[in-house]
């Protein structure tokens, strides 16, 4: 599985309440969740966001409460992966859980803004373009890719019971 975007960069700590105010909760859809995705850092995120762009952050990335619709908003709004040099426990199983890819990497401070980056997955590689540079980051395991690729844990478990392979 390998992913191509440009940055759009933060820093450490960032909450879910950061992610996607509490007032936005109620709203079901993802693609409008995706619309207030970190607006509370800077309110024209969203309006940035390509579709396929990549977002890379410090340590403790989804500290915080552990609702769901801060990794929705994070894929509403166009978002294809989070980089990060740690994640907040409940948000890394809710990431996971949505299909919201993410990997873990130490050296997300050589990483800025605008950079294009190509990342494989399987392999926890990260490929700054840019700067031409590689990162090894946290791989997953086989298990782990099969439920991001399916879209989801519940795409992953449909797709099983139908005997249906699960990639996208």
């Amino acid at each position: 599985m390998v992913i191509r975007g440009k940055v759009h960069k933060y820093g450490d700590d960032i909450d879910t309440d950061v992610i996607i105010p509490a007032r936005y909760l109620n709203i079901l859809d993802e693609k409008e969740l995706g619309k207030h995705c970190l607006e509370a850092l800077n309110p024209e995120f969203a309006k940035k966001v390509s579709t396929g762009d990549i977002l890379v952050a410090g340590k403790n990335f989804g500290c915080g409460s552990s609702r769901e619709q801060a990794p929705r908003a994070i894929k509403g709004c166009g978002i294809s992966l989070v980089i990060a040099k740690s994640f907040a426990r409940i948000f890394f199983r809710n990431a996971i859980n949505i299909g919201l890819p993410i990997l873990e990497l130490e050296k997300t401070d050589r990483i800025s803004t605008g950079d294009e980056l190509e990342v494989d997955l399987s392999q926890g590689v990260v490929h700054n373009r840019t700067h031409g540079l590689n990162y090894k980051g946290k791989e997953f395991s086989p298990f782990i890719l099969e439920i991001i690729s399916a879209g989801g844990l519940l795409n992953y478990v449909q797709r099983k019971k139908k005997g249906t392979p699960c990639t996208r």
